[in-house]
Parts: C-alpha cells; sequence; structure tokens
C-alpha cells in the first residue's frame, strides 16, 4: 500500500521520473503476497521464496532511501516532497522486514543444511554400528 501511495504522489510531482521505482515494488509486493497466499511457494521448490523475499526488501530499502533523498534535496513542490517522506517511511518500513525476513532466511537456511547428504550419512553410520 505504501508502494502505491508513493507512486501516485510520484506522478503528481514535478519528480514524474522517479515513478518507475515504487511502481515495480508494487508489483513485486503483489506477486510475492499472490504467491505466499495460494500457496505456490509450496509447489515450486527449486526457487528459494525467503531469498527472493530477502533480495526484494534490500533493493527496495536502498532504492526508496535513494529516491528519497534526491526528491526531497532536488524538487521543492509539495507532491515530491510527500512522496520522499513517504519513501523515508517505506525505508524504514523494509529495513524492519529485512531484518525480519533476514531471520526467516537463516533459519530456512539451517533447515536445508540438515538434510544435507553429509548429515544422513553420519546418521546411516551411527545406526549401522548401533545395530551391530
Amino acid at each position: 500500500v505504501l508502494s502505491f501511495i508513493i507512486f501516485i504522489c510520484y506522478i503528481a510531482s514535478l519528480a514524474d521520473s522517479f515513478m518507475t521505482a515504487p511502481l515495480l515494488e508494487f508489483v513485486l509486493a503483489l506477486f510475492l503476497f499472490f504467491a505466499y497466499a495460494t500457496k505456490l511457494n509450496e509447489k515450486f521448490k527449486g526457487l528459494y521464496w525467503p531469498l527472493t523475499d530477502f533480495l526484494r526488501c534490500v533493493t527496495a530499502a536502498i532504492i526508496y532511501f535513494a529516491i528519497s533523498i534526491a526528491a526531497v534535496s532536488k524538487y521543492n513542490d509539495g507532491a515530491s516532497k510527500a512522496a520522499g517522506v513517504f519513501g523515508f517511511i517505506a525505508t524504514i518500513v523494509y529495513a524492519i522486514d529485512f531484518y525480519i525476513t533476514f531471520n526467516d532466511l537463516v533459519t530456512f537456511l539451517k533447515q536445508g543444511s540438515s538434510d544435507s547428504p553429509e548429515g544422513r550419512k553420519s546418521e546411516d553410520e551411527d545406526s549401522d554400528s548401533d545395530s551391530d
């Protein structure tokens, strides 16, 4: 929702060249929301969904921060200033989401490392020695 508000502010401002970033972020957020809502992430196991969400959050925070600084410092109209302020708020929101997603990503990667062949091989050797 915040990306859509920023997109509308950039359309109404003199800084309309910055409208692409919030629009793309809005579309990506909708896609990931749709994927998680329809359990698409469980059907496509080859794609690391937590990593995709992590990269989206990191790039969004960096891009929103950069274009917000440019919008606030370069343009003097009210819509550009509003888009910049909302952009700074979005930067904070994406940074928080980045932190939460990072913790989920670490848990996901630790879970994947316990399913590695080396882990299973040592468990099989332990069970073979126990049966002797």
